[in-house]
């Protein structure tokens, strides 16, 4: 089982995120879960949200404190905090064009996601761009069933104009 541990601020689409990823992994016939950790959530506060991808049935029911994988939506979160609990050897995706901390066992995918959401939605919402980062940093879904996912999230023009931007991340992403 891997899990995978997000870390935005509210407005970020993290939640949003895990629940995509875990419908992601649905599509390639895995089993897994994707949900938030809640509290006093409110736009720009920190938010955290998790999911678990496995080829086995998932029955573990906690939050995820120990992750393979780290999902960083906003890089001016602490450090300490995001990097808690990680595993040796795991991974972190970082939507972020400035330096990351890169000692440790630990391996740092950048990307600026950002950007990317500014040019297609003309907003910073982050969460399908850095999926579709992930995605190709990681192999742990298929770019086919994020892609499924994403439409299965939302409809019409936002449905396409996040499809873009997974695919597009998922191009630009150098691993």
């Amino acid at each position: 089982m891997k899990e995978i541990r997000f870390h935005g601020r509210g407005g970020q689409g993290a939640v949003t995120a895990a629940e995509i990823l875990a419908k992601a992994a649905g599509y390639d016939d895995k089993y897994s879960q994707g949900f938030p950790a809640f509290g006093v959530e409110r736009r720009g506060a920190p938010v955290k949200a998790f999911c678990r991808i496995s080829d086995k049935p998932i029955t573990i029911r906690s939050q995820v404190y120990n992750p393979d994988y780290l999902i960083v939506l906003d890089d001016s979160l602490p450090t300490e905090i995001v990097l808690e609990g990680l595993k040796e050897n795991g991974v972190i995706v970082i939507n972020t064009n400035k330096d990351f901390i890169t000692e440790g066992n630990f391996k740092v995918f950048k990307y600026d996601a950002t950007s990317l959401a500014l040019k297609i939605l003309g907003k910073p919402i982050v969460n399908t761009a850095i999926l579709g980062a992930f995605a190709k940093a990681t192999n742990l879904v298929s770019l086919e069933g994020l892609l499924k996912a994403v439409e299965e999230r939302f409809e019409g023009e936002a449905a396409e104009l996040n499809k873009k931007l997974v695919e597009e991340a998922y191009k630009e992403m150098e691993i």
